[in-house]
């Protein structure tokens, strides 16, 4: 009987190679090449680059594409998502006006004429569309998309980021428009449930890190702090929220043993909580792949550890972690007083499919 999660994982990787390859058929010379790259080491490792940053991200800008190559590339950006993973990407993205616009038109320029541009969100793929090996990438400013095919195969699809500035923005009737709200809110609430005990085991540091602690690094390696300032807004240093950003960094510093409490200490209702925050990471890949992801986390749940740093009061700056066997997840809102929230949802074992493709290279190129 064939593997219903193989067929899945088949089913989203001909769909992708069909979106990239109407991409890359409807790019002339020069845009064909600096969006395709042919499979080498070299392209391999820089694939493995990525960043959350309003910096240079590497491949062909939205802006400098026709109004028919962006549809073309948002339909492939959309093949690697669900529906909802979808709407938050595209929110994200139209954010970068609403920040213009907090910023008086006038934030920094990064080196370009127009510094918070939703133009700027850049596509790269990797390899021939239907090789054994291939794989596309689309980032900007908060948005990090990382999709590895193997054997036909959609086999990675981490690093994962979604960030948010402003985190939180009115709209009319007195509505909110909280792109990761969910993202922060189930986990407060999950961690305002634990008793004074559990609770102390839980909070690393009464003050939030100044970003995720593995920040951009390619490869999820225990000993890692955040890293060191300033930020490129350039408004922003490297300190905690509110302590010292010396001890904070100890507190949170990433270890191979997890930090703070196990799943298996949960309650049931507590238990439910952390399943819903952790789909709030399995829920961006397409719908079929998420059930399998949020399955394979429910089988070690007990596993999961969740650790916080930060206030628990909604509305202050927080950071929270949840780590266990190929887990990562991290989330912080610190930054312009706590309304820039960064996400992100990591495999260290096979962030960009490393372990697929290190049995791949045993497999089709020894000797």
């Amino acid at each position: 009987m064939r593997d219903p999660d193989s067929a899945a994982a088949r089913a989203v990787a001909d769909r992708m190679s069909d979106a990239a390859d109407a991409v890359l058929a409807g790019l002339d010379g020069d845009r064909r090449g600096t969006v395709g790259r042919p499979w080498t080491e070299a392209a391999d490792e820089e694939r493995r680059r990525w960043f959350y940053t309003p910096t240079d991200h590497g491949g062909l800008a939205v802006a400098d594409m026709t109004a028919g190559q962006y549809r073309r590339t948002m339909r492939l950006v959309a093949t690697g998502l669900s529906e909802a993973g979808y709407a938050t990407v595209t929110t994200v993205m139209g954010l970068e006006n609403l920040l213009d616009g907090t910023e008086g038109f006038a934030g920094p320029d990064f080196g370009r004429e127009r510094g918070r541009d939703p133009g700027q969100y850049q596509l790269r793929i990797v390899g021939s569309p239907g090789d054994r090996v291939w794989g596309w990438r689309f980032g900007g400013h908060h948005v990090s998309l990382n999709n590895l095919v193997v054997d036909g195969e959609l086999v990675s699809a981490t690093p994962c980021f979604l960030g948010a500035n402003p985190a939180t923005a009115p709209l009319l009737g007195s509505a909110a428009l909280r792109p990761l709200g969910a993202v922060e809110d189930l986990a407060r609430e999950l961690i305002r449930s634990l008793d004074e005990a559990l609770r102390a085991c839980a909070v690393l540091s009464p003050h939030a890190p100044a970003d995720l602690v593995t920040a951009n690094r390619s490869r999820v390696v225990p000993g890692s702090r955040v890293a060191p300032g300033p930020f490129r807004d350039g408004r922003h240093g490297p300190a905690a929220a509110g302590g010292d950003d010396g001890a904070t960094d100890a507190a949170v510093e990433l270890t191979a043993q997890p930090r703070g409490v196990p799943g298996s200490a949960l309650d049931p209702g507590q238990r439910e909580l952390l399943l819903m925050v952790l789909r709030c990471y399995t829920g961006r890949v397409p719908e079929a792949l998420a059930e399998r992801e949020a399955r394979r986390y429910a089988e070690s749940l007990d596993e999961v550890h969740v650790a916080w740093a930060g206030s628990v009061e909604p509305g202050e700056a927080c950071y929270y972690r949840l780590q266990g066997p190929r887990l990562l997840v991290e989330y912080d809102n610190s930054q312009t007083a706590a309304n820039h929230a960064h996400s992100v949802w990591r495999d260290p074992e096979g962030d960009f499919g490393a372990d697929v493709l290190a049995a791949h290279r045993l497999v089709h190129h020894a000797g």
